[in-house]
């Protein structure tokens, strides 16, 4: 155990990735710019899980810890649809979840858009054709954009975030 520590000493802890930090922080740049010029500085999310795993809204908390920190780029969940400029949705859309999210979608501010997080939404995997099971489509809601992965990393939510702002400039 000696042995260990002493290695660990000579050879310091390495726990960064240089190129993914680099590519993150350009990431981060682009996508504070993009809310300030669309969203006056600040988005708000509601988040609103509709039958998932919450593999998904795992990934989502930690891109409020220091490292992601979306908050420092203007960009944070909200507990109020009210207070919402962007649904990010995630599960199956269950059928007793399928009348909450139709009410959170109308009780936001116009325009509301509306992110699908995670493979769930589109119904691909083990749910598909199931009773229980409504499906994003059924909402006939206009989906804004969608980001992939089961569950996607938090570098591909910044990512898909990025990009759907791309879409609405």
């Amino acid at each position: 155990m000696i042995k260990f520590w002493q290695r660990r000493v000579e050879n310091s802890i390495v726990t960064r990735h240089l190129e993914f930090d680099k590519d993150l922080e350009d990431i981060k740049k682009e996508l504070k710019s993009k809310i300030a010029k669309k969203f006056a500085g600040s988005l708000a999310i509601r988040m609103v899980s509709s039958g998932s795993c919450n593999a998904c809204e795992a990934e989502c908390n930690a891109l409020s810890n220091p490292y992601y920190d979306l908050q420092r780029l203007g960009i944070h969940f909200v507990a109020s649809p009210r207070h919402a400029d962007v649904m990010l949705l995630s599960g199956v859309v269950s059928v007793n979840m399928y009348h909450h999210v139709l009410e959170v979608y109308h009780q936001m501010p116009q325009p509301a858009y509306i992110i699908t997080l995670g493979d769930c939404p589109l119904l691909e995997g083990v749910f598909k054709e199931n009773f229980a099971i409504k499906g994003a489509d059924s909402l006939k809601l206009p989906i804004s954009h969608h980001i992939r992965g089961c569950p996607p990393e938090p570098k591909e939510i910044i990512r898909g975030l990025l990009d759907f702002l791309e879409d609405f400039m």
